[in-house]
């Protein structure tokens, strides 16, 4: 078992299972952003994503209890979960099989690629920006959000909503409402984060399902940043959650069972790549 520490990260090659059973005690992690395997035949480097799918929900129970035992009472788990189109259930099978331990306290929608046409009366300015993977399919519509499960404890765990605050569109609002005396409102559920533009995959994005570094950080701010938190990423992937945590100045772990993975994230985070 490989380890890697740098300032307030801990990195380890090791299956989170037992990993957070060994390291963490209990209720001693404030936040965890991570998005599991999908079980929709991704390819990864050495793990097989297309398990049954009973076996694959069990193995997700046993996650969601060893997630409960380490995460604090008023922590945050958000849990990035996506789909292909011929397998749309996936994100609500994973939510199903979850919420005997949490409660569902926010859906937040991923935005990767939009079209926007913006304007009225006939003067509209189109905008459209972001990426996704094209579908080429009669019966499909291209992917291009996924769902980030915002679960807690009890439900009720109080957030810096106004961390990722947004200017009023019409700023007579900053008069007229009682919460307009910040200048800015909530952002909502909608986030819209493009990946990336990469020219080479294998070399920019070597992990076929990683998510930006700042949907792990907008996720972090917005439960609240706080002394001392820890944040959590069972999967941690190529080291995304551990560069947003890196930026924000927070204590992070993280477990990565391929060890191709692991030693990239291991770079990135030592020499402070992106």
């Amino acid at each position: 078992m490989a380890e890697i520490s740098a300032e307030k990260t801990q990195l380890y090659n090791e299956d989170c299972l037992t990993g957070m059973a060994a390291r963490l005690t209990p209720a001693s992690v404030d936040v965890v952003v991570t998005s599991p395997p999908y079980n929709i035949g991704v390819k990864y480097g050495s793990y097989h994503d297309r398990m049954p799918l009973q076996e694959y929900l069990g193995w997700l129970g046993q996650w969601g209890k060893a997630v409960r035992r380490v995460l604090k009472d008023d922590g945050s788990l958000f849990l990035n979960v996506g789909s292909r189109p011929s397998a749309p259930l996936v994100p609500f099978q994973v939510l199903d099989t979850l919420i005997s331990e949490f409660h569902l306290q926010n859906v937040i929608h991923w935005i990767k690629s939009i079209y926007i046409e913006a304007g009225s009366y006939g003067r509209c300015t189109e905008i459209n920006v972001g990426h996704y993977k094209p579908i080429n399919s009669e019966r499909f519509l291209n992917d291009t959000h996924e769902y980030i499960f915002h679960l807690t404890k009890t439900g009720r765990v109080k957030l810096d909503r106004l961390a990722l605050g947004i200017p009023y569109k019409d700023r007579t609002n900053i008069s007229r409402w009682k919460a307009g005396k910040s200048r800015i409102r909530c952002r909502g559920n909608c986030w819209f984060i493009p990946y990336q533009t990469i020219q080479n995959r294998s070399a920019d994005r070597p992990h076929p399902a990683s998510y930006p570094p700042l949907l792990a950080e907008q996720c972090i701010r917005l439960h609240g940043l706080r002394g001392r938190m820890l944040v959590l990423d069972p999967f941690l992937g190529i080291g995304n959650t551990a560069l947003a945590c890196r930026k924000l100045g927070v204590r992070f772990v993280g477990f990565e069972i391929d060890p191709h993975y692991f030693q990239v994230a291991g770079e990135r985070i030592t020499v402070g790549g992106e």
